[in-house]
């Protein structure tokens, strides 16, 4: 099958649905180098409606994954560079006088698109950070007491870095708890970075991905139809205890002020889900719970600071639990 040409009209077929949402990773490949636990992640964002953190040093291809991604999937998306000066209204919109009516109008901000990338995002005021809260979990912008509905699909991924933290406003646990999943973009690999300066050597220009050669490969029916696909598979109870037990062992965890919430174990669950779905079975097993584990529990967990100074991360924490608490056979 050809998704370029077989995903141009709507389908309601899952297979094909999934056939065009794996054919992603090569698309984003043209693109982007070495970054497929991302893409992955992002793909399980949006079939499970949730948004991404992306962590990583400036320069490794952040903006560049989220334009590929927009591309392959043929949907809109804007950019936000957040900035200490950035005002609520800048993100969301304002009422807009028209002098020759006499009236005031709505002007839609950027978060009115599929994918917002909002960059650097814990360098705005938290009053910025919070205007994307309803965005991110009511799906919609209020202004002027006047509700209104954003784009389906719509997905937020902010950007931080995890170097520079003067004059940073980190995100409080309430805000970091929204979002479904926290990814690491680690810098290339030594053979990935020739091949990036390859690339760039031959011509390839980042801000014309039509010119890489990136097509879209998979529509928003495509994920419409994935998604109702992933809402079917199958969660054993012996799955759902598992869970539940690997989010109480974290509150338990002596290198831990704060565990994971029960929004967190709703999080694991619908993760998992969607890996399993990917993989290609209509059930869940303990390795898809293991495989989403880090990047789906990583950023609800919070680190007391004699912890923190013996060297101990969220990430060796949550994989010490995942090998003490016991697994259904």
């Amino acid at each position: 099958m050809d998704p370029t040409t077989d995903n141009a009209a709507p389908t309601g077929d899952p297979a094909a649905a999934r056939a065009a949402l794996e054919a992603l990773r090569a698309e984003i490949a043209k693109a982007v180098v070495g970054q497929d636990p991302a893409v992955t992640g992002l793909v399980v964002a949006l079939l499970c409606r949730g948004h991404v953190l992306l962590e990583g040093v400036p320069g490794v291809a952040k903006t560049l994954l989220i334009r590929s991604l927009a591309a392959a999937l043929e949907l809109d998306t804007k950019r936000v560079q957040f900035t200490p000066d950035l005002m609520p209204s800048d993100v969301t919109g304002s009422l807009v006088y028209d002098a020759r009516t006499a009236e005031f109008s709505f002007q839609p901000g950027p978060v009115f698109t599929n994918l917002l990338l909002a960059d650097e995002i814990n360098r705005t005021p938290p009053k910025t950070q919070s205007s994307l809260l309803e965005a991110m979990e009511e799906r919609q912008v209020t202004v002027d007491g006047t509700p209104r509905a954003l784009p389906d699909p719509f997905l937020v991924a902010a950007t931080q870095n995890p170097v520079e933290y003067e004059g940073t406003y980190p995100l409080p646990e309430a805000q970091l708890d929204r979002f479904l999943l926290k990814l690491t973009i680690p810098l290339p690999s030594r053979q990935d970075e020739i091949d990036v300066l390859t690339r760039h050597a031959e011509g390839f220009d980042p801000r014309d991905l039509r010119a890489a050669g990136v097509r879209p490969v998979a529509t928003a029916a495509d994920l419409e139809a994935a998604r109702r696909a992933v809402a079917a598979t199958t969660v054993s109870p012996e799955i759902t205890a598992y869970v539940v037990d690997i989010c109480r062992a974290t509150r338990e965890s002596p290198s831990l002020i704060l565990g994971v919430s029960p929004r967190g174990a709703t999080a694991l669950l619908a993760t998992a889900r969607a890996w399993a779905w990917l993989t290609g079975r209509d059930y869940v097993i303990p390795d898809d719970v293991k495989a989403l584990a880090l990047p789906t529990l990583r950023h609800r967990i919070q680190l007391r600071p004699e912890a923190e100074m013996e060297g101990v991360t969220a990430d060796s924490v949550i994989t010490a639990v995942l090998s003490h608490v016991p697994v259904p056979r």
